[in-house]
């Protein structure tokens, strides 16, 4: 299974073009693998995918920023992917997560950075924001459980999937959740080699404090898709409107929440583009 995986994550990762730098950071939690690509000393960009997703879904995003940006897509450590966990440490809570992404930024050498995360990449990216005085700007692509719950119908069917996950359950999770719409066909092959992947259990909830969000003058830019089944769409923009006023918020007409980077890849390029090119200051 781990070459077929592998063998997927490479073809994809290929697709980035030349000058892929991949490197093996160092945490207290084991070693994260960052693909960078783009200029040094240019402004980075990390990038934390969604859960049982991994760097290389960027493929169709990285090589566009990648022309201003320094892009640093992250491998989640104890997910899919080329990060390997520490024996012994394994991340258990929101403080364990916000001190591996503090220290990855450490170690990268990066003061301050644009975080954005897709899923549960955003989940974490806007813990992150909440804890840490390092994030400068931070998009968030589809977050989950941080402004609404899950679809009832969305976890149910995703149970199957879950507790036993197999290529074909995958592919007809996928299919359910898209509504039968196209994906690419690499990345497609990369979550279904993904489904024998082992993986440690990933930490959950609790949803960001209200309050604290309320409170952030962080920039902001959020995206939502469209015709997600994870999420009621128009519940999880009344609730940014609410707390995150200040926010640039978007929805992206036709997309559902897996594969999100690439089936909307022409938007989020332009709209994450124009948000990272401009630097600005929340009011307030």
């Amino acid at each position: 299974m781990s070459e077929t995986f592998f063998d997927a994550y490479d073809e994809l990762l290929d697709r980035w073009g030349p000058g892929v730098e991949r490197l093996d950071v160092p945490t207290p939690y084991g070693t994260t693998r960052v693909n960078c690509l783009g200029p040094q000393g240019a402004p980075p960009l990390l990038l934390l995918p969604g859960g049982g997703d991994s760097a290389a879904s960027w493929f169709a995003n990285a090589p566009v920023w990648a022309r201003t940006h320094r892009v640093l897509a992250v491998d989640l450590i104890g997910d899919v992917g080329r990060s390997t966990v520490a024996q012994g440490r394994r991340i258990g809570s929101v403080a364990d997560l916000n001190r591996w992404l503090d220290t990855l930024i450490e170690e990268l050498g990066l003061e301050r950075t644009t975080l954005a995360g897709h899923s549960y990449g955003a989940w974490i990216a806007l813990h992150h924001a909440l804890a840490s005085s390092r994030v400068e700007r931070l998009a968030l692509l589809g977050p989950t459980s941080c402004f609404a719950g899950y679809r009832p119908g969305y976890l149910l069917h995703a149970l199957p999937m879950l507790l036993a996950p197999t290529p074909a359950r995958v592919r007809s999770f996928l299919d359910w959740e898209s509504r039968g719409a196209h994906f690419d066909p690499a990345w497609l092959a990369l979550q279904e080699a993904a489904a024998g992947f082992a993986k440690a259990r990933p930490v959950t909830g609790p949803r960001p404090d209200a309050e604290a969000v309320r409170d952030l003058r962080t920039p902001v830019l959020l995206l939502l898709a469209g015709d997600s089944r994870a999420h009621d769409t128009s519940r999880v923009a009344t609730a940014v409107a609410r707390l995150l006023p200040h926010a640039e918020l978007g929805v992206l007409s036709g997309a559902g929440h897996h594969g999100l980077q690439h089936r909307a890849a022409h938007e989020i390029n332009e709209k994450v583009g124009a948000f990272i090119g401009s630097p600005r200051r929340a009011e307030g």
